[in-house]
């Protein structure tokens, strides 16, 4: 099939559906005038025919019962379903009744007939059924005219050729108008079709540029820290070796302390040596997450993710925020260990930002608990804080890129997007479970790879 033949095929069934929608409503409205029409016509029975004024009320009565009947009728399922199909009994109803009446006084005389009239327009431009629906209809009214006369007898054939020609203008008339009318309402659904496809098309154009730019920036930001942290891992590492030389004189030169001075003596330098391997590991770091390698994917086990995260903000929740971790054991993600670094630390901002707006009362602390779970052939990560939550509305943009609802200067809106961009990457998803003012916790989920360590 070719592609304008399937973009045809695409339009008409759009076209069915939007118009069967339409039509269902055009059909519950026609139900609603004529139960209601019907009725009211009794009164012009009064100055007409006075005589059947009650017997034609009955008639009338009737009809309205059947077209509240044929309403319940439309709202079914099936009725829903098929509104054209149930729709072109709904003109026969009243038309029956109508028929009935001439029938019963003066036959091709009565003028009555301009009620079918009615019911032939109520088709056109009520109901708008299509060419062959209104044919259908307006021969079956005429039909039922003649069928009125015929049965009445001592038609007068003056009146019922000139009562038929009205009847038959008004059909064609009708039909013609139900033809060019369903073209034209085709063609205007299709422009507007095509219009707001290519109106998404353009949207999500957009939002790739935009994805693309989100992605160009945030490139640019990390290959200025890795220019300047070259520079200043360079310059720590120098001042970073002597000391460890000296420490290795130092603890030489202790063995010929005094013994009451050498336990002393051997627990500064071993605190001295620690805060120094603490800085050789930041600086490795440092070095590793401004230098990614972002092709290489591995099985990168959590712990070794969430440890770098944490240090990377430990001046932010070192004091006053509690963090709690609860990692699966030997759970990993398949992915680059720098780019899921890169995730963490966005989210574990992001908690932190939140904790630092809301005001905690009645012996509540700021927390921000992280749990590794494998289950269901996921790797799962979350990361949970109990700060002040998402607003409801804005749970739809969160991921979008530049979408902030901090203070200008105060973040681009970019760290989700980056969050999301990257997961998506690894075949992974992102959610978010949010209580406003409660908590708020991100949920990272990553298929389980077959040489992935499941616990």
């Amino acid at each position: 099939m070719s592609e304008a033949a399937a973009n045809s095929l695409e339009i008409q069934k759009a076209f069915a559906e939007h118009d069967r929608k339409i039509i269902l409503t055009n059909v519950i409205v026609g139900c609603l005038l004529g139960s209601v029409l019907m009725p009211v016509g009794t009164l012009l029975d009064y100055y007409v025919y006075p005589e059947k004024v009650f017997y034609f009320l009955r008639l009338r009565l009737l009809c309205s019962l059947l077209i509240a009947f044929f309403w319940m009728v439309v709202i079914t399922p099936f009725g829903r379903k098929h509104p054209r199909k149930l729709g072109v009994l709904l003109a026969i109803f009243p038309a029956f009744f109508i028929s009935w009446m001439i029938y019963s006084t003066e036959g091709s005389n009565s003028p009555y007939y301009a009620g079918l009239n009615l019911v032939i327009l109520v088709v056109g431009f009520v109901l708008h059924w299509t060419f062959i629906e209104s044919l259908i209809v307006v021969s079956a009214v005429i039909s039922m005219y003649v069928g009125a006369c015929a049965l009445h007898g001592g038609t007068s054939a003056v009146n019922l050729i000139n009562n038929l020609y009205f009847l038959i203008l008004t059909g064609v008339i009708v039909a013609t108008g139900s033809y060019f009318h369903s073209k034209t309402r085709f063609r205007e659904f299709a422009f507007r079709y095509q219009l707001d496809k290519s109106s998404k098309a353009l949207e999500a154009s957009l939002a790739q540029l935009k994805e693309n730019e989100m992605q160009l920036v945030q490139s640019e930001k990390l290959a200025s820290l890795g220019r300047m942290s070259a520079g200043i891992i360079h310059e720590i590492n120098n001042p970073l070796n002597f000391a460890t030389t000296g420490l290795f004189t130092l603890r030489k030169k202790g063995k010929h302390l005094p013994p009451e001075q050498l336990a002393d003596y051997t627990e500064i330098l071993t605190d001295v040596e620690d805060g120094l391997k603490r800085v050789q590991t930041i600086v490795s770091d440092l070095r590793m997450f401004t230098h990614p390698n972002t092709e290489q994917l591995d099985p990168v086990p959590v712990a070794e993710v969430v440890t770098p995260a944490l240090r990377f903000l430990s001046n932010e929740w070192r004091e006053g925020v509690q963090v709690g971790q609860k990692l699966a054991e030997h759970q990993t993600i398949w992915a680059n260990k720098n780019k899921l670094i890169q995730v963490v630390v966005n989210l574990l901002q992001n908690s932190l930002d939140a904790l630092k707006t809301k005001t905690f009362t009645d012996g509540e602390k700021p927390a921000i608990w992280i749990e590794g779970r494998v289950e269901n052939g996921q790797s799962i990560l979350s990361v949970r804080d109990n700060g002040c939550g998402i607003d409801p509305k804005h749970l739809g943009k969160i991921f979008d890129p530049f979408f902030t609802t901090k203070d200008v200067g105060a973040g681009m809106g970019l760290g989700l997007s980056i969050c999301y961009s990257i997961v998506q990457e690894y075949g992974g998803k992102i959610s978010v479970k949010t209580e406003p003012g409660k908590f708020c916790e991100f949920i990272l989920e990553f298929p389980v790879r077959t040489n992935q360590a499941v616990n």
